[in-house]
């Protein structure tokens, strides 16, 4: 397997972006109490507020986006086909954090690490080879990923 060259399997289809639309709001209780794995509490019927999404998940509407995960390649990090993720456009890409990004004509989501003027892009499934970004290829970060909405088992 070529390291430069994107999986068929790794790619994120374009029509699994959405661009957040801030204007939309939905509240939802938020109860006080933690969720127990054991026996109920009485005391787990109080609701603290109620709160929206938006709230907790997005901190910048305008530059935020929903992207929807196609593979495994960052199953090691919790991360599975079908989960969405919320990435902010507008965030710093910091070494070790989790992008999605352009390269040479799609969209992939990996750990963005640098290595002098070379970029390298981790998956966190061992299966998936890094990529080398060298100076000159068609990159861009499109996001950092600040969000996981993991789909239940």
């Amino acid at each position: 397997m070529n390291p430069t060259m994107i999986v068929l399997n790794d790619r994120i289809r374009i029509d699994d972006i959405r661009r957040i639309v801030p204007g939309i709001r939905l509240k939802i209780p938020l109860f006080s109490s933690y969720v127990a794995a054991g026996f109920p509490s009485p005391a787990e019927n109080y609701i603290e507020k109620v709160c929206d999404l938006n709230d907790l998940c997005i901190l910048n509407a305008e530059a935020t986006y929903f992207v929807r995960v196609g593979s495994d390649s960052m199953s090691g990090d919790r991360i599975e086909a079908g989960d969405i993720l919320v990435v902010d456009c507008s965030l710093e890409p910091v070494g070790g954090r989790i992008v999605v990004v352009w390269l040479n004509g799609d969209h992939v989501v990996k750990r963005i690490r640098f290595a002098g003027e070379m970029i390298v892009l981790e998956s966190s499934n061992p299966k998936y080879l890094p990529i080398y970004v060298h100076p000159g290829e068609d990159f861009k970060v499109f996001g950092v990923v600040t969000r996981v909405i993991m789909k239940p088992v």
